[in-house]
């Protein structure tokens, strides 16, 4: 139980050494550590699995995800500790609240940051369903473009082939009319269009003579459109339409699984709409809650030093940081008086040596002089 008390002093960047003298705060530091220590641990997880997805298909992707969540939940728990750490109890409120206002807004965004990933495991399900409507939507949107370019290249021969088989189930129609007449006449059924005579006279023959030329021209029409239908085929295969088909819902939940994490995120975002573009509140405050959740637990720690009264912990600390500036202080003291004690004595030094020199030189001249 120490060792985890301990720890999580450590956590809350409290002095040990002092707080161990206070046991009154020592279960407010330990709430502290515990929620920087929970905040980094989440951090980490969602650091992690946000990695894993844009490493999504590698064999290193546990690896990287891994070592990711590590460094990520090290670096939030290093940041958050100093946050905490930094705040001076020795102001006023107002001067607190200012000191912390910029480590406040970090931990917002600190917040926003990690609750994201963990969002998108949250979501996973809807996220899935709207990355194939999306995917579903842009094949077809895809699939229309290429129609369209290729209806507006081949405008002429399209048209030309829509006539040839207009023409093609008239003559076909006309074709089987004929044939029908025909029959009547040569069985002498008398109707508008036969005479009611009996055999192969003059009448069939008429009519057989139709129906051949209708025949004739029905083989005309389909050759012209058979050629076309394989110009317009190959026009087809040249273009890529034939290639691109829809996505079955195989290929769907492929594309899904290997949806990378910017994609992910963009399909979050659109859950908050419907279809008619409007906007889903259900799951825009579900969104929103659990983001908001995560800005409060990353902000926890700063709003707990602020509201907590200072303690004996904290005027210990601040006598402390007096002693530590006074001892600085002196000892700055101290080294600039050695330093002018130095510097005199080497002054000194200099002036005798020079006192001594100049002695010796005028002692020199007289001699000099008395000796002339």
């Amino acid at each position: 139980m120490r060792k985890v008390t301990r720890f999580f002093w450590f956590c809350s960047g409290a002095h040990v050494d002092t707080l161990k003298k206070y046991p009154v705060e020592h279960n407010k530091y330990v709430g502290i550590g515990a929620t920087i220590f929970f905040t980094a641990l989440f951090a980490s997880l969602s650091g992690g699995y946000a990695m894993y997805f844009v490493f999504s298909g590698s064999a290193f992707a546990v690896g990287f995800a891994i070592l990711f969540g590590l460094l990520w939940g090290t670096a939030i728990f290093n940041m958050d500790r100093y946050i905490v750490s930094s705040i001076n109890k020795q102001g006023t409120v107002n001067q607190q609240i200012l000191q912390a206002s910029p480590r406040i807004l970090l931990a917002i965004m600190i917040g926003v940051v990690i609750s994201r990933p963990l969002e998108l495991k949250i979501f996973d399900k809807e996220i899935r369903q709207k990355l194939k409507t999306s995917y579903l939507n842009g094949q077809r949107r895809k699939i229309d473009t290429l129609q369209k370019s290729y209806n507006d290249k081949y405008t002429q021969q399209i048209a030309k082939n829509s006539e040839l088989k207009k023409e093609r189930d008239s003559l076909t129609k006309d074709i089987n009319q004929s044939r029908y007449q025909l029959n009547q006449e040569v069985f002498g059924d008398k109707t508008n269009q036969t005479s009611g005579i009996k055999g192969y006279g003059t009448y069939a023959k008429q009519k057989q003579g139709v129906l051949q030329e209708k025949e004739d021209r029905l083989k005309i029409v389909q050759g012209d459109m058979d050629k076309m239908d394989s110009y317009l085929t190959q026009r087809k295969q040249l273009d890529g339409l034939n290639s691109v088909t829809l996505f079955n819902d195989h290929q769907l939940d492929s594309l899904a699984n290997v949806a990378g994490f910017a994609d992910r995120n963009w399909a979050l975002g659109q859950l908050a709409f419907k279809d008619d573009g409007t906007k889903d509140l259900d799951t825009y405050l579900a969104e929103s809650f659990i983001a908001y959740l995560f800005i409060l637990f990353e902000c926890l720690p700063v709003f707990v030093k602020l509201m907590s009264p200072k303690g004996p912990y904290d005027v210990a600390l601040s006598r402390i940081e007096e002693a530590n500036n006074y001892y600085a202080d002196k000892d700055r003291d101290h080294e600039i008086a050695v330093t002018d004690e130095t510097y005199d004595h080497r002054l000194k030094t200099a002036i005798d040596k020079r006192k001594q020199t100049i002695t010796g030189q005028a002692e020199w001249d007289l001699g000099r002089q008395r000796y002339d």
